[in-house]
């Protein structure tokens, strides 16, 4: 499959210094690697999303806590603790 990409002429001199570089062949593989690079980030906003609603739906079940009182508690078991 023959895709045309327009880039920036900022972008397009950094692939070729890319390539100049020896890190790659040429061009394509400068742009397949950020395409990889993009999908890897999206997966992983992905996964992340998933984790806050999970986060979300178990407070909403089981109910939150403030982080002060979780201090205050903490506070108070480290000063209940013999020395």
């Amino acid at each position: 499959m023959a895709t045309n990409v327009h880039l920036t002429p900022e972008l397009e001199s950094f692939a070729r210094f890319c390539v100049e570089s020896g890190r790659y062949s040429n061009v394509s593989e400068v742009v397949r690697s950020a395409l990889r690079l993009l999908q890897e980030g999206e997966e992983r906003n992905a996964r992340f999303n998933a984790m806050l609603d999970a986060v979300r739906l178990e407070a909403e079940r089981n109910g939150v806590y403030e982080a002060a009182d979780v201090l205050a508690e903490v506070d108070g078991i480290i000063a209940q603790s013999p020395q």
